[in-house]
C-alpha cells in the first residue's frame, strides 16, 4: 500500500500496468525513469480491471501483485501499491490519481506512460484533462515511436516531460508465449517472479 505522506517536495512516480507478468523490461525502464526524474519513489500499481484491455484474460490479481512485489525486491526506490486492486470496478487512472493526490497533497506526481498509451489519452481515457491536472506526464518512446509527438493537444500537455529509457525487446505477451511453449524465461523475469509462475503453473497451455 502507499505509505504515509512524504515531506514537502517529494517526487512520486506512478507506473501502472497489468504486470502479467512483470519482466526485466519493466524494471529497466523503471530504473531509467527514477534516475531521469530524480524520483523519491516509483509506485508500481497493478490494475484490477484495465478498461483499455477488456478482452484480455488476466492472471488472478493476488498473483500479479505477488509477482510485481518479487520483481521490485531489492530496489529501494520502488514500491508496489494495491490501490487499484482494492477498488472495485474498472481501474481508471483518474481515480487512482485522486487517491494518491489526497494521500500526498504536497508531493509532485509523475504519471509514467508509453507512446501507445498517450496516443489514446484524449479519446480512450476517463477525464483526461483531470489526469493532466493531477499529474505531470513522463513520456517514454515505444517501438521507435516518439511519445512527445503523438500526445493530444489538451491543457496540461505542455508540462509533459520526455524520459529517455532503454529499449528492452521483451514483452509480457512474449513471456507468456514462451512459457506456453515450454521455453526457458529465466533471463526475462526476476527469480522471484519466475518462482511464482512455476509454483502456480501460470501461462501453460
Amino acid at each position: 500500500m502507499v505509505g504515509p505522506e512524504e515531506g514537502s517536495g517529494s517526487r512520486l512516480g506512478i507506473f501502472g500496468g497489468t504486470f502479467d507478468p512483470p519482466h526485466v523490461g519493466h524494471v529497466a525502464v523503471a530504473e531509467d525513469v527514477v534516475r531521469c526524474l530524480d524520483l523519491d519513489r516509483l509506485i508500481w500499481i497493478p490494475a484490477l480491471d484495465p478498461p483499455h484491455k477488456p478482452e484480455q484474460p488476466l492472471s488472478p490479481a493476488r498473483l500479479r501483485l505477488e509477482m510485481t512485489r518479487a520483481a521490485v525486491a531489492g530496489h529501494p526506490r520502488f514500491e508496489v501499491s494495491e490501490v487499484e486492486l482494492r477498488r472495485p470496478g474498472p481501474s481508471y487512472t483518474v481515480d487512482t490519481l485522486r487517491t494518491l493526490r489526497a494521500a500526498h497533497p504536497s508531493s509532485r506526481l509523475f504519471l509514467v506512460l508509453g507512446a501507445d498509451q498517450v496516443r489514446t489519452l484524449a479519446t480512450g481515457w476517463r477525464e483526461p484533462t483531470t489526469v493532466l491536472r493531477l499529474a505531470t506526464l513522463a513520456l517514454m518512446d515505444r517501438a521507435g515511436e516518439d511519445a512527445m509527438e503523438v500526445g493530444p493537444e489538451l491543457p496540461g500537455m505542455e508540462r509533459a516531460i520526455h524520459v529517455p529509457v532503454r529499449r528492452v525487446d521483451v514483452s509480457s505477451t512474449e513471456v507468456r508465449a514462451r512459457v506456453a511453449e515450454g521455453k526457458d524465461i529465466s533471463g526475462l523475469v526476476s527469480p522471484g517472479t519466475l518462482a511464482v509462475i512455476e509454483r502456480e503453473g501460470l501461462y501453460r497451455r
